[in-house]
């Protein structure tokens, strides 16, 4: 194989590790805080905070990180955030004040805004412009896996042992990521030959028009995913299928870990057009599913439909954005991609919660349609009817 074109190199393989170890440590938190403050304080309102402090803090940030990315050495950036990440997280051990933790939890959220965009961009600066489906493929598979896993260990964590514990085991995933930073090399940076503009404006490297479709196209379905990952556990009181909610979850990471590459491949081969409508499709026959489960049968099956649709429709977007954009703007697509992802979460699990207490749980799924088939007419509309281009990105000279 042509070294030009090898995907699983040294480089590549530390930072899907690293990514899995990150994604894992921030989810472990992101689950846990919620869970640990509502049992202490029995106030769930005050436990939502937790995560909404987190993920404001996330797209506050992130349109910064764009432009930093341009400005500093990205490796030392990001080797001073997983420092203070562990610091920050260090200092939630044995706290029960709710305005200190919602600090810790706003500081939580700018260091996962730099490195979750710093990480995803050092990943497709090394990605084979030939494989970039695959490759986006292979790293939302671990950061996927991590965010999957982490509810289920820190809830069995706070079970089995304490808060405490939870903090230390997060500090411990941060400083292995912290290692592995070590070992990644920092992305070459494009000089232009107009030396006065090699530094850029703050507008030119926070946003880049041609990313925002895919970006949009994501906040739809992760309004969805918002839903999913916010209010099964009531759907499945509400339906009285027990413990079994668990099993969707598992589900869905074995589906994702098989769809992710073969998804990826075909992306490369054929392009998204190929794989969109289908994926889409699933997501929706997932929600109507949901929106009907009255039973363990019908839930994993659901959990299998929309496991097809997550892990095909959010890598494929964000490869199109990265796609879309020059190789020097990579870190500003990455930046707005995952904007769009958390404020798709930030929407589904506030508004879709709203919803739910007038009309139940079963209904916010069917709701939730809506916004795949709004996705599918603003893409046919805009990608295949208004002939938008296909991702191409320049190979790096």
């Amino acid at each position: 194989m042509n070294e030009s074109s090898k995907l699983w190199t040294r480089q590549f393989t530390a930072i899907v590790i690293m990514a899995f170890l990150f994604f894992l440590c921030i989810q472990l938190l992101t689950a846990g805080f919620p869970a640990y403050i509502t049992d202490v304080k029995n106030n769930p309102t005050q436990g939502g905070l937790m995560t909404t402090a987190f993920m404001v803090a996330a797209i506050v940030t992130r349109p910064l990180i764009g432009y930093l990315l341009h400005q500093v050495n990205v490796k030392i950036m990001s080797i001073v955030t997983l420092v203070f990440i562990a610091v920050t997280i260090g200092f939630s051990y044995g706290q029960d004040s709710i305005p200190l933790l919602l600090f810790l939890r706003v500081l939580h959220g700018i260091g996962f805004g730099i490195i979750s965009t710093i990480i995803s961009t050092m990943a497709t600066n090394i990605i084979p412009v030939k494989r970039l489906g695959e490759g986006v493929g292979y790293y939302g598979l671990s950061t996927s896996i991590g965010t999957t896993v982490a509810p289920m260990l820190a809830l069995s964590v706070l079970q089995f042992f304490s808060y405490n514990i939870l903090i230390v085991l997060s500090v411990l995933l941060t400083i292995a990521a912290l290692v592995l930073s070590f070992v990644v090399k920092a992305p070459q940076r494009e000089i232009p030959s107009n030396t006065s503009k090699k530094k850029g404006s703050f507008k030119e490297y926070a946003f880049d028009k041609k990313a925002f479709l895919p970006c949009i196209l994501t906040s739809f379905f992760t309004i969805s995913l918002g839903g999913v990952i916010s209010f099964l556990s009531e759907l499945g009181k509400e339906a009285d299928l027990g413990g079994a909610v668990s099993l969707f979850f598992l589900i869905m990471a074995v589906v994702m870990t098989i769809i992710r590459p073969l998804s990826g491949r075909m992306f490369d081969r054929f392009g998204h057009k190929v794989i969109i409508y289908p994926a889409v499709l699933s997501g929706i026959i997932g929600l109507f599913l949901l929106t009907i489960t009255e039973n363990i049968l019908t839930l994993l099956i659901a959990a299998f439909f929309y496991g097809i649709a997550y892990g095909t429709v959010t890598p494929t977007l964000q490869a199109i954005a990265v796609g879309l954009v020059t190789k020097e703007k990579q870190g500003t697509a990455n930046a707005m991609y995952f904007s769009s992802m958390d404020l798709g979460m930030a929407i589904g699990s506030t508004g879709l919660g709203v919803l739910a207490s007038y009309t139940g749980y079963h209904f916010i799924y069917g709701f939730s349609i809506l916004f795949l088939v709004a996705l599918l007419i603003t893409y046919t509309l805009l990608f295949v009817k208004g002939k938008k281009q296909e991702p191409v990105i320049e190979e790096a000279s």
